[in-house]
């Protein structure tokens, strides 16, 4: 199971794949994860994009791989894994597709988390992430579960809304995926890899909906 989630900010594609680990037991990889994870770890990869970042610039799609060939290599992601927002851009999506080819992993499938605009201004605005964890959560349509918090990996979820969730800039950041990442749709539906699930429903409703779609 090689897969990519694609959708727009709000569509559910991190608590989806949440779900999708623990049925599957494959990895979600997650390019903000490896590269806040890299630059605290220090590595090459790490020092590299720093420097950039530091810099105020973007880091680019090189180094971004780099990671992603790293992450692939290591055993859990043997038996497939899920790229969550990755990739972004057309530019990404060629350079993973020839990553992939070299490393003998081609994708099986990309879902597309289909919702309307105004349910992903809802859920951008109402996400909030558990600090301990890392578990996402939202206020609206995923609260904190009481007991156990967590899934029991918390004694108390310690929950905060990140910057660019808030609703003042959930409308730019909409733009901007309909600008840059939109355009993957078509990228990969000419490859014959895009299913597209309704993902305007309860989380169990979804989840079954993706597992129909990668049968």
């Amino acid at each position: 199971m090689r897969i990519v989630f694609l959708g727009a900010p709000g569509s559910g594609k991190g608590t989806q794949a949440q779900r999708l680990v623990e049925r599957h037991g494959i990895p979600q990889i997650s390019t903000g994860d490896l590269l806040r994870a890299h630059v605290r770890d220090g590595t090459e990869l790490g020092r590299r994009a720093k420097s950039i970042m530091d810099a105020g610039q973007l880091v680019d799609d090189v180094t971004i791989l780099g990671m992603v060939r790293e992450r692939l290599g290591a055993a859990d992601s043997a038996r497939g894994f899920i790229l969550d927002g990755f990739p972004r851009t057309i530019p990404q999506a060629e350079g993973l597709d020839a990553l992939l080819r070299e490393l003998g992993k081609p994708l099986r499938a990309v879902i597309l988390f289909d919702v309307d605009s105004q349910s992903l201004v809802k859920r951008i605005s109402g996400r909030r992430s558990c600090q301990n964890c890392g578990r996402v959560f939202n206020v609206y349509t995923a609260p904190v579960p009481v007991p156990p918090p967590c899934n029991g990996q918390c004694d108390t979820p310690r929950l905060m809304q990140r910057p660019d969730d808030a609703e003042a800039t959930v409308a730019k950041r909409l733009t901007v995926y309909d600008a840059q990442t939109a355009p993957l749709i078509d990228f990969y539906r000419g490859r014959g890899l895009l299913k597209t699930v309704d993902a305007d429903a309860s989380l169990e409703a979804v989840t079954e909906r993706v597992e129909v779609a990668l049968k």
